[in-house]
């Protein structure tokens, strides 16, 4: 059975991940949701304007109401600044897993951060919620991700091909998962 907690801080040794603000919107523009690349590979749509990032921030703050909702800003400890965000954007109580999704601001990029926050959100899952298996997936064409899935330890499953359509091409879409008994 899961232990529903919410969404709490969590300290690594070089990020703070807590819950969004609303004043994390011009780093949000500035860093990553702004930027076509970061949100390409994310699969998400890019937010240009201060509005659309408030409404963004009004789904992920109304929805901390919820003790099932799991989304962390990612914020660098050095600058305080929010670089990215990560998530279990489904928890599936049933059958006691929970899918982690993530990304990181360009300029924050191949410096281990996005590992780092992975590992702990992991850990989080198996230690504070119960989860007996944490997946995560990346787009075939995303190379990095896939480095930081495999450094958190996580095996790979399997591919959906052809899952993802964008800008006219179709874009496989690749399964990895760990046990709570092989983490750490």
């Amino acid at each position: 059975m899961l232990t529903h907690v919410g969404t709490c801080k969590i300290e690594t040794e070089r990020l703070s991940l807590r819950r969004f603000l609303y004043s994390d919107d011009e780093d949000m523009l500035k860093y990553w949701v702004s930027d076509p690349d970061v949100q390409f590979m994310y699969a998400e749509p890019v937010y240009t304007t201060k509005q659309e990032v408030k409404e963004l921030l009004n789904k992920y703050i109304s929805s901390y109401e919820k003790e099932n909702y799991y989304r962390w800003a990612v914020i660098l400890k050095e600058t305080n600044e929010c670089i990215g965000q990560i998530a279990y954007f489904l928890v599936d109580s049933k059958n006691h897993f929970g899918e982690i999704e993530y990304c990181i601001g360009s300029l924050f990029q191949r410096k281990g951060l996005a590992t780092e926050a992975t590992k702990a959100v992991i850990s989080y899952g198996f230690d504070k919620i119960n989860l007996h298996k944490v997946q995560i997936c990346h787009k075939s064409t995303n190379t990095p991700s896939r480095k930081v899935i495999e450094k958190c330890g996580l095996t790979y499953e399997g591919t959906l091909r052809d899952f993802f359509y964008q800008e006219g091409e179709y874009i496989d879409r690749l399964y990895y998962s760990i046990l709570k008994n092989e983490f750490k």
